[in-house]
């Protein structure tokens, strides 16, 4: 995952499969406004519980973009070759719940199980997985619409290695439930997304009794 030996930045092409940047015009109160606005995909993501072993399942990869704006923000020259001594990889690596761009004429529930055999490698049937909320990310500059499921897991549901798909660099990583309550609960800034904490804040206050 950290055997990366040189960044730059260039251009996006105006044909990326991902992203796609335009301004909305619109009148307000008789005011002409306008909004710039990146179209992308709406996702899933899935709470993965391990009963076997009492352990919420999470993925860790690198992540340019967390990567880029922490080297911007610290001072680094994002428009040249970034210098990986003074700004490692490390500091890009994101503990994430398994998730994964709805991309495909499928199910968010089929598209959630896809990702969590591919990333986790549990084979869950799609009836397993519990619908926790719909909500929108990045509203600001997105807006896009994530789906949450839970699923509890068993040791014998593990069929594959995980890690994602052949472009994909991607470690499964467990945590205790009180291993997961310290990552919401400690003050200092951390590498985890939104979407991560309010899952496991959902599953401490649903499915932990006496939390």
């Amino acid at each position: 995952m950290v055997k990366i030996n040189k960044i730059w930045v260039g251009p996006m092409p105006a044909d990326s499969a991902y992203i796609k940047p335009f301004r909305l015009h619109y009148t307000q109160n008789g005011k002409e406004k306008s909004w710039d606005i990146v179209k992308v995909h709406d996702s899933v993501s899935t709470i993965i519980f391990n009963t076997t072993r009492n352990k919420l399942v999470f993925v860790k990869q690198f992540r340019p973009a967390v990567y880029h704006n922490i080297v911007r923000s610290s001072g680094g020259d994002v428009d040249r070759n970034i210098d990986l001594d003074k700004f490692p990889i490390t500091i890009g690596i994101t503990i994430e719940m398994c998730a994964g761009i709805v991309d495909k004429s499928k199910s968010s529930r089929e598209i959630a199980r896809e990702e969590i055999l591919e990333e986790c490698g549990y084979d869950v049937p799609t009836e397993r997985l519990e619908e926790v909320f719909s909500y929108r990310s990045d509203v600001g500059t997105q807006g896009c619409k994530q789906i949450m499921y839970y699923c509890e897991v068993t040791d014998s549901q593990k069929t594959a290695l995980g890690g994602g798909t052949e472009d994909e660099l991607i470690d499964v990583v467990e945590y205790s439930v009180d291993e997961a309550r310290e990552m919401v609960y400690q003050k200092h800034s951390i590498n985890r997304p939104p979407s991560c904490l309010l899952g496991i804040l959902w599953f401490l206050m649903n499915k932990i009794p006496n939390n």
